[in-house]
């Protein structure tokens, strides 16, 4: 477990509240999420991001938001809510209403905003890396100076698909950040019994690939090395490999109600004290500059403005069962009737 740094602030007021406020808006959001699975709302699997929200928002903010790329598995709901995606359409999209932003189609797994950046939401383990690869080798082509950040899971950091990229990826420097979201758990399969090699970001050692380890439960410390690396990365144009030490709080999906069969209730209540967000109200209290009070309007705001959100996706109607085969790539037109 990583030592809880000292920090000295260097962020200003306002980008502390900004933190905070991205922070508390995810939890809010996917604990609606919660709900409206549990409401049958949802189809499918959904994964939530509670727990992690210092990674999203730490990395988010180092970057050049609309400009440089961002791709990730299906616990995807995080990055377009900070992005600048339209909260509503997120939303919609997840309990598979036609005003989502696949129409309903895509859901929880496949959220997809372009005009932000944001590429998925992809729902098959580790097949996404090579597209985070192929979006970094556009910006190369392009002669642009883009960054590419490409999320993946503890998990999927052993499937042979990434390590073919890692291995593109370095024989073309690209300039991709690949952000293996360590939450020590893949599904409910503990990272030693699932990792010959626990130390994840060694996966780019055998590349010749800059690696390393770092914190992902302090959005301070999250910022200044997400800062650091996408800097090295825009400058130098090759690629990085960051493994970030997360702890979920919640189960690997919606679906996973029995925790306790892979994790003690005693870990968990450990693990809680590192929470992000706690973390960041201390330092905010101790530092004065934010008092409890504020921050329960805060959360009283956010939680309203959550409700608003899923009753607007709620009042969305589902797409129309005829248009099943619209944006689908077919050889040949359907039979009429069919």
């Amino acid at each position: 477990m990583a030592k809880q740094a000292q920090h000295e602030l260097t962020e200003s007021p306002a980008q502390l509240e900004q933190f905070y406020r991205e922070m508390l808006y995810i939890r809010r959001f996917e604990e609606k999420c919660n709900v409206a699975y549990r409401q049958g709302l949802v189809g499918g699997y959904m994964h939530v991001y509670i727990g992690m929200e210092a990674t999203a928002v730490g990395w988010n903010d180092a970057i050049k938001v609309g400009y440089d790329y961002v791709i990730t598995a299906y616990r995807d709901h995080a990055q377009p809510l900070i992005m600048g995606s339209d909260p509503v359409k997120v939303m919609a999209e997840i309990m598979g209403r036609k005003d989502g932003y696949s129409q309903g189609k895509g859901g929880s797994m496949h959220i997809y905003d372009v005009e932000n950046g944001f590429f998925g939401g992809w729902g098959i383990v580790g097949g996404h890396t090579p597209l985070g690869a192929g979006l970094a080798f556009a910006a190369k082509y392009r002669k642009e100076d883009r960054v590419a950040l490409c999320f993946l899971g503890d998990g999927a950091s052993n499937a042979g698909v990434f390590f073919e990229t890692l291995n593109m990826a370095a024989l073309w420097d690209l300039p991709v950040i690949f952000i293996i979201e360590n939450n020590e758990f893949a599904m409910g399969t503990r990272l030693e019994y699932h990792a010959a090699d626990t130390e994840l970001y060694k996966r780019g050692e055998p590349f010749g690939i800059k690696c390393e380890r770092v914190d992902g439960m302090d959005v301070l410390q999250v910022r200044k090395d997400a800062q650091r690396i996408v800097d090295w990365v825009r400058e130098n144009q090759k690629p990085y490999v960051v493994e970030i030490m997360n702890y979920r709080f919640a189960g690997h999906g919606a679906a996973d109600n029995d925790r306790q069969l892979y994790r003690t209730k005693e870990e968990e209540e450990e693990n809680e004290k590192r929470d992000p967000i706690a973390r960041l109200e201390k330092i905010l209290e101790e530092r004065n500059v934010m008092n409890r009070e504020k921050m329960e309007a805060i959360d009283e705001e956010i939680s309203e403005k959550v409700e608003e959100i899923y009753e607007a996706a709620v009042a969305s109607p589902h797409p129309d069962p005829s248009e099943v085969y619209d944006h689908v790539y077919c050889d040949m037109e359907p039979e009429k009737g069919h």
